[in-house]
């Protein structure tokens, strides 16, 4: 995280170098201060200016990931009011009085992080978090926060407001395409087989909590987590894993709109969430076709490139093509690119989980080919999708 930290007093200060060291390592951290404690040495080698122009508190707002106040409330509140905008994109915000006694989150709670963020500052201090979310206090399943601690995408900010209050009076159920690590938070009720049929996963496998309740214990609110556009529950919180990935290849100078276009389709007509999407493949005798290229720029997503040698040596169950292999000496690119891409994707998901896990382990988490070679216009697609878990451990 990119962090930013505001004293205004001496012991703010003092409070400010506190919490910079407690949170530096695996975070980005700069100190500001007013002018008038810069003249002292440890002062002015660990903080730098509060600037008094306007602009000031909008360009940190916007590019910090989190804002800890050492001070009053209020300052905080007044320096940060008119950049504020959505929930779901507001950094964390946070106030912490001058002598570290009290920590408290005032924006971005849960999808922002300062929750959690405030319960590791009053860790260290020997101070007291001061939450006010109405699922914390209540002790009740957080689903934004968890979400984003696995890196999941919330589909909808309305969605996720009702199932948040829904869980605060009744369990929600759960619909998960992809294996679950632990037991389910109170809250939350498996509507079936937490682990489905998207990993070959047998009912139970990956959790003991898929054996809860049927769907008439629970209300008819809930929450899906995959990369389907679907909404299984009355009301339904969609929760979307990045992890697909393309396969593709075109004919020469085929233009970026063209090979949009046929993937929009094939999206619309597998019901897949566009956002799923985590990055494009092909082999390395198109990496200088301008309209791939241009497709994955404009979409926001990494494109890789493999040689016919790494595709072809591949094993899996591909698609066959002696004109394909004529041409660009492999049977298959769209899918074998896509294949291989999610692979690299998943071994390097295990590799930076917080359970270390060597690279043979992780490879042994093979991805899934979700969508087989279509094609048409010149173009041809596939879709493979990462191995993935997520914990509630």
């Amino acid at each position: 995280m990119k962090i930013s930290i505001f004293a205004y007093t001496k012991k703010g200060c003092e409070t400010a170098i506190s919490i910079a060291d407690a949170l530096r390592g695996e975070n980005s951290v700069s100190c500001f201060t007013v002018e008038r404690f810069l003249e002292e040495e440890e002062i002015k080698n660990r903080f730098s200016l509060i600037e008094k122009k306007d602009s000031f508190y909008g360009e940190k707002f916007s590019d910090s990931d989190a804002l800890i106040f050492v001070g009053a409330t209020g300052i905080a509140v007044r320096n940060i009011a008119p950049y504020i905008e959505d929930k779901m994109t507001d950094p964390a915000v946070i106030s912490v009085d001058e002598k570290g006694n009290y920590i408290i989150p005032i924006l971005g709670g849960h999808i922002g992080g300062a929750n959690a963020l405030a319960s590791r500052i009053a860790e260290s201090l020997g101070g007291e978090s001061v939450v006010t979310t109405a699922t914390d206090i209540n002790k009740k399943f957080s689903v934004d926060t968890w979400a984003v601690s696995q890196g999941l995408v919330i589909a909808s900010r309305e969605a996720a407001k009702e199932i948040s209050a829904e869980i605060l009076e009744r369990d929600v159920l759960l619909k998960s395409d992809l294996p679950i690590k632990g037991e389910l938070p109170s809250g939350v009720k498996a509507a079936s087989a937490v682990a489905t049929a998207a990993y070959n996963v047998e009912p139970g496998a990956a959790s003991n909590a898929s054996s809860n309740a049927e769907p008439g214990a629970a209300s008819n609110a809930g929450i899906y987590i995959g990369w389907k556009k679907e909404e299984p529950f009355k009301k339904t919180l969609r929760l979307i894993p990045c992890i697909l990935h393309l396969g593709i290849g075109c004919r020469r100078d085929t233009g970026a709109e063209k090979i949009r276009a046929f993937v929009e389709k094939v999206l619309e007509e597998e019901n897949i969430d566009k956002r799923a999407i985590k990055g494009v493949a092909s082999i390395d005798i198109k990496s200088n076709e301008e309209g791939l290229l241009a497709f994955a720029s404009e979409e926001g997503v990494p494109i890789n490139f493999y040689s016919a040698e790494e595709l072809a040596a591949l094993s899996g169950d591909f698609s066959s093509s002696t004109f394909v292999e004529g041409v660009t000496g492999v049977d298959n690119v769209c899918e074998r690119a896509a294949v291989m891409d999610a692979m690299r994707g998943s071994v390097k998901s295990a590799m930076s989980s917080a359970e270390q896990k060597t690279e043979e382990e992780s490879s042994s988490n093979e991805p899934l080919l979700i969508v087989r070679k279509t094609a048409a216009d010149g173009v041809t697609l596939a879709i493979a999708a990462e191995y993935m878990e997520v914990s509630f451990e």
